[in-house]
């Protein structure tokens, strides 16, 4: 089974960089040959929050929590979330808070890294 890490770094809203990183995700985890890892990094960091209620269009707390259920792993960058005050705040469910070295590990154990 191929190793699949996913390095999210743009805003969770606002453009569809995000949201084609995680369809992208939720494509390849529907064929179930691929271990994935998401790892959000940046403004990412919003889309692991809890509560979310979009006005309009997607809905990326929901299909970060279908990824998570359907066995992927999803943290937010430690240094991230201090920086905007968030660490402390409810995550979805199934996300949770990783560090640099964390990702340093993920990305040696994948066989590809795709950034978004």
């Amino acid at each position: 089974m191929q190793k699949l890490l996913f390095i999210l770094n743009t805003a969770p809203y606002g453009n569809e960089t995000f949201f084609s990183g995680l369809r992208l995700a939720l494509q390849i985890q529907e064929l179930q040959q691929a271990d994935i890892r998401l790892f959000l990094m940046s403004d990412a960091v919003n889309a692991g929050l809890a509560k979310q209620n979009p006005s309009e269009g997607y809905h990326l707390q929901q299909m970060l929590e279908i990824l998570t259920a359907q066995g992927a792993l999803v943290k937010l960058c430690k240094t991230c979330t201090n920086a905007r005050g968030i660490t402390h705040l409810a995550l979805a469910d199934g996300v949770e808070i990783g560090t640099l070295a964390e990702l340093a590990d993920w990305t040696l154990w994948a066989d590809k890294v795709l950034n978004f």
